[in-house]
């Protein structure tokens, strides 16, 4: 007989709630009412007297998954939610430490350092081992101490090869000896303490292990090997673990989370019941199918098929433009329409792989007068690397900017102190003068030589720009002011330099529809760094990452830049796990969207200031043709796979040559994979000219370089 809190489910759905007090995978694929089957399933133990609220404990990943999961059972059951375990990993690793405080060796008043304050404790600890900024760098070394406590190693079991390695483990051994010293604890340091706690002491464990009768995990894909170590503590004998995940839908690897947990748990817990959630409530019929039909090529999943009740719905639409801003100015134009036609704007959302794209969506959307929200993130000239970058131009283009100048003057690190600094701003100010006037009349004390450095670095600037293009200015500015270097030393620099290279493009760009003028381009820069991102309650296009749409719906959605190297992303091109890890991005992509879905590439794309002639992803080849639609005939659509290519500036027609490698022929080379022909010249043992997604432009020997047609 069907239990009151699971009529209105369906029978995949119920039967999960209604399970047996047994380990338990719930498979629920991208819509498929996840969250009301884990919150159901702890109402439906609570109801039936199978738990008291202080026998289960429920796990997920962020405050405010949490949140909604506590509101949904007390609106479900009359309950005091301060009895029940539910939260994330670290706020019930906290809960727990501060219960059984002296036998983790913590004081009872023990403070957590957030990110920003993990980060100065490191710093302080450089200082003190005398190690350069330069060489350890601190967010370098916060990754190194996090990276290892994430996997359970402490600085004793880290193994250390070189002098280098050798002074990153002593930095972990003596910031540990600080935390422990201060009585705090960073984020990364509550899971690992909490899971020796239980390790190391018997009687706590056993405790929880009898308490927790019911362990339910919520988002299981995204746990890494630790958590599930910690989870794996929690349950004894008499424990049931219930957890729901979607591996189709992991894809934080580059935090750590181990998409193999899932099946080590079927397998450490021999678990009997999996269970397929593949009914889903949010999209029409041909956006599913599109979704398993790209998910379908990963050889790693555990499987399932989404489907709906509702109709097959509008085709996706695609459409590829001649260049990246061709594909912008379309996207902002279908979205103004769909605003016209009583869409919210709020229900739109434009996805991108990489932030450095929303750049020129940014611009297309400012220009436009469309009010829009990054969300996740920042718009692109609010994001600190590109404030960086703009100080040092300003400093070129008028070196009495202060706020350029306190900016940037020690940044990257280059021994210019807080109190060399204050020494230069009271010298200004007491001869009325600007911070750049007081800094060149030079100092004393041990920042005089790197302030004078700097003054040079300035100088030498100023005198390069004089006469330079603008994206030569920046190119200049980047390689000379250390930014491009800093960031590149920062294991998770890669999309700040991946901005910076973007601000090069801005550059680039700004040439064709104004003066090459820097001062002119900082004003072009500062109007779009201005207000015109929308209130935090005015209805708004949504921008962001396909990472930060993960969890989110919207009535259309927007995905750009399918093409070879952007997504998938170059990174991933030639490693199995990686390209499957971008599919089942593009999986989570496709998903976002309910009713509309746009595809678009572009031909054309600046990078580095250059134009790159791009592929079209092979994403857009796995879905089945009769899903799409192409809005512009005339580039597509056979062109996916015949490769079919107009190149966006005109030029002489050539003649089919002997080797058969003609213009716009798609070819796939051994070493530099899939390009396109853009020229060729000689005859049957001539040469051809390759544009290649990943590496460029490159002439090829048709003799020797082994290229097929694909």
């Amino acid at each position: 007989m069907s239990h009151a809190l699971t009529a209105k489910l369906n029978p995949q759905q119920a039967a999960a709630v209604e399970l047996p007090a047994e380990h338990a995978l719930i498979l629920a694929g991208a819509g498929s009412g996840k969250t009301s089957v884990l919150t159901t399933r702890i109402a439906w133990l609570l109801s039936t007297g199978q738990i008291s609220p202080s026998g289960l404990l429920a796990v997920t990943f962020t405050n405010k998954s949490a949140k909604e999961m506590l509101s949904r059972i007390t609106a479900m059951l009359p309950l005091n939610p301060r009895g029940l375990w539910v939260g994330t990993f670290h706020g019930l690793c906290n809960r727990m430490l501060r219960l059984h405080h002296r036998d983790a060796g913590l004081p009872e008043a023990f403070a957590i350092l957030d990110q920003s304050e993990q980060l100065g404790a490191i710093k302080r600890v450089l200082k003190f081992l005398g190690l350069d900024d330069d060489k350890y760098p601190p967010r370098a070394v916060q990754n190194y101490i996090n990276g290892h406590k994430e996997n359970g190693r402490r600085a004793g079991d880290v193994d250390a090869f070189d002098d280098y390695s050798r002074q990153l483990r002593l930095a972990y051994e003596e910031y540990e000896k600080q935390c422990n010293r201060e009585g705090v604890a960073d984020f990364s340091e509550l899971l690992l303490r909490c899971y020796e706690l239980l390790s190391h002491k018997p009687e706590i464990r056993q405790h929880y292990q009898q308490r927790f009768a019911h362990v339910l995990v919520d988002e299981f894909q995204d746990t890494n090997r630790l958590q599930y170590a910690w989870l794996k503590l929690l349950a004894g004998n008499n424990s049931a673990i219930f957890a729901v995940g979607d591996d189709d839908q992991s894809i934080y690897a580059f935090r750590g989370a181990n998409v193999g947990n899932m099946v080590d748990f079927q397998t450490d817990f021999a678990v009997k019941h999996v269970i397929r959630l593949e009914q889903n409530y949010r999209s029409h019929g041909n956006i599913l199918d599109a979704a398993n039909a790209v998910i379908s090529h990963n050889t790693q999943r555990l499987g399932k098929e989404l489907w709906t009740q509702a109709s097959a719905g509008e085709p996706i639409r695609v459409f590829e433009g001649a260049s990246d801003f061709e594909e912008a100015q379309f996207i902002v134009e279908e979205a103004q329409t769909l605003i016209r036609d009583g869409m919210a704007s709020s229900e739109i959302a434009i996805l991108y792989r990489s932030n450095a794209q929303s750049r020129i969506i940014e611009h297309a959307l400012f220009s436009a007068g469309v009010p829009y929200r990054v969300y996740g993130g920042l718009r692109f000239f609010e994001r600190q690397e590109i404030k960086h970058a703009l100080a040092y131009l300003r400093l070129i283009a008028n070196p009495s900017d202060d706020n350029a100048f306190l900016r940037v003057v020690n940044f990257p690190t280059r021994g210019i102190g807080l109190k060399s600094v204050e020494a230069i701003v009271d010298r200004a100010r007491l001869e009325g003068c600007s911070l750049w006037q007081a800094a060149c009349a030079g100092a004393s004390g041990r920042g005089a030589a790197a302030l004078a450095k700097f003054v040079h670095m300035i100088e030498a600037m100023r005198n390069q720009a004089d006469g330079l293009a603008m994206t030569d200015i920046v190119t200049m500015m980047l390689d000379l002011s250390g930014l491009l270097t800093h960031y590149q030393n920062d294991k998770e620099g890669e999309e700040r330099v991946a901005n910076l290279e973007e601000l090069i493009n801005a550059a680039a760009t700004f040439i064709s529809e104004d003066e090459n003028n820097l001062i002119a381009f900082l004003s072009h820069a500062s109007l779009e760094a201005g207000d015109h991102q929308a209130g935090a309650h005015e209805d708004a296009l949504q921008l962001m990452t396909v990472h930060a749409a993960k969890g989110l719906e919207f009535h259309a959605v927007f995905l750009s830049g399918l093409e070879e190297g952007l997504f998938p992303h170059e990174n991933s091109a030639n490693d199995r796990l990686g390209l499957e890890e971008e599919r089942r991005l593009m999986y989570v992509a496709i998903t976002r969207a309910r009713q509309r879905l746009y595809l678009s590439l572009a031909q054309s794309r600046m990078l580095h200031g250059q134009t790159r002639y791009g592929v079209a992803s092979r994403f857009l080849d796995e879905i089945p043709q009769e899903l799409l639609k192409y809005l512009n005939r005339g580039y597509a659509p056979s062109s996916y796979s015949s490769a079919a290519y107009v190149p966006p500036v005109a030029s002489p027609k050539k003649t089919t040559p002997e080797h058969g490698l003609s213009i716009g022929m798609k070819v796939e080379h051994p070493k530099f994979g899939i390009g396109i022909v853009t020229d060729h010249e000689g005859g049957a043992t001539g040469n051809v000219q390759v544009n290649f997604a990943q590496f460029g432009s490159k002439w090829l020997a048709v003799a020797y370089a082994k290229l097929k047609p694909v």
